[in-house]
């Protein structure tokens, strides 16, 4: 018999008197009870009259668009990740949504319903997760819009945020990395210098292979940059110095490159629980793996990269480079101390540079003839 793998089935051991025991079966979300073998005809015959009788309980309401949009192929050409993000923050909506009417959707009213319990959301949770929430059924809607017969207008779109963040001035120093590497574990020290020498996301040097790296170059295609079920640009890397000899050190314990104490590769919750425990023991409060993204973009900028230059190492759009630059770069010491630089050494500034208090010439009352 086939091995079968499915969801929401509760399994139930029974030990009778005689001291065998019996196993039942249930369909989670019915209730149902599930005869025969797992992936018998009669187990799944039973199986599928309890998945449709969802279906059909679902149908037409805000629950069931939920269900159609996560088993749509547009959901399942997201990055694992947001796709991940969104299950989490479909079903928080569900409870208090769920068995809303589609054609709800399409009164203006709808609008103030949602925000108002974002609004609730805000104050126990905070504004970014309410307002995540409220992003996630708008891109639900936008999807509807072109792929479900109920829905005909998106009122969320545009809804005004309530969470701000000036991460402007969040970049790592000098003194920032220095701190990090003087405590840190160093499979921690290894994922810092790969990313400040990459500008690679988390994800994307947790899954970094060493089939990757030949030596002279690092090549991926971003997760993040796959759209419509086609994989991201192939991005190559030419490896500096400094990180090749971190990666030529490192033992090849696991097929990637980045692995915990034990030689395995990181799991996404565990490295996070790691990093946030080596930032605090080197007393830095406010920054994120994710800034470390931006802090190569300005290194590379202050280096003397041209915006196409650092687009084609961090993969980032132009346009987002020369937005970073504009949150970041303006406020880091190594371009001000590049502007006076020049402003010393220019000889269109040598009359600035010469100028000094001095005993004045002409006394006050006097005039030019």
């Amino acid at each position: 018999m086939a091995r079968v793998h499915l969801k929401g089935i509760n399994t139930v051991r029974k030990r009778l008197a005689d001291g065998t025991v019996r196993i039942h079966r249930y369909h989670r979300a019915t209730g149902r009870p599930l005869p025969g073998e797992v992936g018998s005809r009669e187990f799944m015959a039973a199986y599928g009259d309890a998945e449709r009788s969802i279906a059909n309980r679902l149908k037409g309401t805000f629950a069931g668009l939920i269900a159609d949009y996560t088993a749509s192929l547009e959901f399942e050409q997201l990055a694992a990740s947001t796709q991940e993000t969104y299950r989490r923050q479909l079903t928080a909506m569900e409870r208090p949504f769920g068995d809303m009417p589609i054609a709800a959707l399409n009164d203006p009213a709808v609008r103030k319903e949602f925000t108002g319990w974002a609004r609730k959301v805000a104050e126990t949770s905070g504004a970014r997760e309410a307002d995540m929430r409220l992003a996630v059924i708008s891109a639900m809607l936008t999807w509807a819009l072109e792929n479900h017969d109920g829905v005909v207008v998106n009122h969320l779109r545009g809804f005004k945020h309530r969470y701000h963040s000036d991460r402007s001035e969040m970049i790592w120093t000098p003194e920032h990395i220095a701190a990090f590497m003087a405590v840190a574990p160093v499979e921690m020290q290894r994922a810092l210098i790969l990313a400040v020498h990459s500008g690679q996301r988390q994800g994307d040097l947790l899954r970094l292979c060493w089939t990757q790296y030949d030596g002279a170059f690092i090549r991926l295609r971003q997760g993040k940059s796959r759209r419509r079920g086609k994989p991201g640009p192939l991005i190559e890397i030419p490896v500096t110095q400094a990180l090749k000899r971190m990666l030529d050190s490192i033992p090849r314990t696991a097929t990637t490159i980045l692995t915990s104490r034990s030689g395995r590769p990181f799991g996404k919750r565990n490295f996070s629980k790691q990093w946030v425990a080596a930032t605090r023991a080197a007393g830095i409060q406010e920054l994120h793996f994710h800034d470390i993204r931006g802090t190569s973009v300005t290194l590379l900028s202050e280096a003397g990269a041209t915006h196409q230059q650092v687009a084609a190492i961090t993969g980032h759009s132009l346009r987002s480079v020369a937005a970073i630059l504009d949150r970041y770069l303006a406020r880091t010491r190594g371009l001000a101390e590049q502007a006076i630089f020049h402003f010393e050494n220019s000889p269109r500034t040598d009359f600035a540079n010469r100028l000094q208090t001095g005993r004045a010439t002409m006394k006050r009352g006097d005039r030019k003839t």
